[in-house]
């Protein structure tokens, strides 16, 4: 499996975190587990389709697709060869873009062929064949840069680079306070830009920091439970469960895995 992360043009910076590339020639079934790291995409097969298990039961994937803001982790699994990019935003960047309600998202896997998301699709007049990153990224850079002028400051993008400044160790009111709006405002449009609530939201960033420390090389559970500002190693514990499914001793931090690619940035 090869695993490529490539940044977009500069001028997308804030917009959005990264395009990424997935491929391998191995049409051996391999289940790979998705957890949450904050970040909407966009994902585009030119391999063969996957397969998803959100529900407890397996289910087609369309070839070009639309994901928000996970609260906890699923499974997906390949048909056959793999071959995709996607364009990971920045937790308002489909809003920002878009218009686009994220809380109509949250937990979901949208085909964009859709209605209601047909307009995101970067690539409707066709992917091209065996594309290269180069290529990709020119096409993708080339689009963005077009509708990048949609953008607008707001105190949710104060309030979401206070939550990845502090590491997700940051409260609703803190982050009331930090911008100038009520919490009932925050609430607000933390759905309509995010997804999520900012407490949740906090929560998600600060377990996905848990990769950051392991590769500081933070050796012990209890320094990382200290570290991360969790009130005890039980309710690291838990947290970790909750959004990763294992127990944070058994998890294979530095397996070749989509979870830890996407978490490892």
């Amino acid at each position: 499996m090869i695993f490529e992360r490539f940044s977009p043009h500069p001028d997308l910076a804030r917009i959005i975190e990264c395009y990424w590339l997935m491929e391998d020639s191995d049409t051996g079934t391999r289940i790979e587990k998705i957890i949450p790291d904050g970040f909407p995409e966009l994902i585009f097969h030119y391999g063969d389709p996957y397969e998803n298990n959100q529900q407890g039961a397996w289910k087609h994937s369309s070839l070009q697709i639309v994901a928000g803001q996970l609260t906890s982790f699923f499974s997906i699994r390949n048909t056959g060869k793999t071959g995709m990019f996607a364009v990971k935003f920045k937790p308002t960047g489909l809003t920002q873009l878009y218009d686009l309600p994220m809380h109509r998202l949250t937990d979901v896997i949208a085909d964009l062929s859709l209605p209601a998301y047909e307009r995101l699709n970067v690539f409707q007049s066709g992917i091209p064949a065996g594309p290269t990153k180069e290529q990709l990224t020119s096409i993708l850079d080339s689009h963005f840069l077009k509708i990048s002028g949609r953008w607008q400051d707001n105190p949710v993008e104060t309030a979401v680079a206070l939550i990845f400044g502090q590491r997700g160790q940051i409260s609703t009111a803190g982050l009331c306070a930090a911008t100038g709006v009520t919490e009932r405002q925050l609430q607000r449009l933390f759905r309509h830009y995010v997804g999520l609530s900012p407490k949740l939201y906090a929560q998600v960033i600060r377990f996905s920091h848990i990769w950051q420390l392991i590769r500081e090389g933070k050796s012990t559970w209890q320094e990382i439970t200290f570290v991360s500002g969790y009130y005890d190693q039980s309710h690291f514990i838990r947290n970790f469960k909750a959004f990763s499914g294992e127990d944070p001793g058994s998890y294979f931090f530095d397996t070749p895995s989509m979870a830890n690619f996407f978490l490892n940035k």
